[in-house]
This record gives C-alpha cells, sequence and structure tokens, in this order.
C-alpha cells in the first residue's frame, strides 16, 4: 500500500517504471480528445468543482485514462471527499501514477499523471481516509469509467 512517504520519494527519486509507454504529437491527441479532454489532460487543466460527470457516480468498474486507456483506478477505493472532484485512495498498480512536484500558483503540491501517457490526472494529498491517508483528487476529463467485466 502506498503512503505518503511513498509518493515524496517518488517525486524525488523518479517514479516506478510503467509497464508500457504511449507517445503521440499534440495535433494526434486533439484528434482523440474533445477539447475538454485535451485542456484537461494535455494542457494540465482542471475542471470546476462539482462539475465532472463522474464526481457522483460510484458504479462498479474501473477507471482508466481516457488518452490511452490505462487503468487508474479501482470504484472500490473511490470515496466522496467532498472536494468536488472524484477521489481515490490507492491506484490499481503502483506503476500506473507518476508524481511530480507542481509549484504553480504559489503553491506546493504533488501533480498525478497517467505513468503511460503523461497525461495530467489531478493532484494527491495526505488528507484521505486511513490506511493509506492518500486522497488522489482527479479530474473526470481525465478518466473513463468502464463497467464492463471480463468472463474468461
Amino acid at each position: 500500500m502506498l503512503t505518503w512517504k511513498h509518493i515524496i520519494d517518488y517525486t524525488v527519486n523518479g517514479n516506478p517504471t510503467p509497464d508500457k509507454r504511449v507517445e503521440k504529437t499534440e495535433k494526434e491527441w486533439q484528434a482523440l480528445l474533445t477539447p475538454e479532454q485535451f485542456r484537461v489532460t494535455r494542457q494540465k487543466g482542471t475542471e470546476a468543482p462539482h462539475s465532472g460527470a463522474l464526481c457522483s457516480i460510484y458504479d462498479e468498474g474501473q477507471y482508466n485514462c481516457v488518452c490511452c486507456n490505462t487503468p487508474l483506478f479501482d470504484s472500490s477505493i473511490k470515496f466522496s471527499s467532498g472536494s468536488g472532484w472524484p477521489s481515490f485512495t490507492q491506484p490499481i498498480h503502483e506503476n500506473a501514477i507518476q508524481y511530480k512536484k507542481d509549484t504553480s500558483f504559489g503553491m506546493v503540491r504533488v501533480e498525478v499523471m497517467c505513468n503511460t501517457c503523461d497525461a495530467h490526472l489531478g493532484h494527491i494529498f495526505p488528507d484521505g481516509p486511513e490506511p493509506s491517508g492518500l486522497r488522489y483528487c482527479i479530474n473526470s476529463a481525465s478518466m473513463q469509467l468502464n463497467t464492463e467485466t471480463s468472463n474468461e
């Protein structure tokens, strides 16, 4: 289980190696994504609080990166944080997310990105529920909910 200490270690010493990499040109991303998805994921935008389509959905499934379809979070660890963005306590796999120190807007935060395609997802904070104490605060526009289950 990841803890805040692990997150800070990743921002200082480097992120885990992803299973694969997906790289596209800006033009290719624009053709693939809606304008809002592109603004959030490729230009590090943020949705207005409580405006994202996935904020109040708690259906079973997994949340995948809208850019490359990498599994990011499972619905079983989603919680209502009251922040206005979908919130999670752990990624599906430790190497699904990359962490970067973010000093924009006069704040010091930790940005979270898809480790496969570098899509901006949101930020992580050390004020989540136990046992991890983590709150991944994620833009709805950066994810898609996959509710299909495999019978194989």
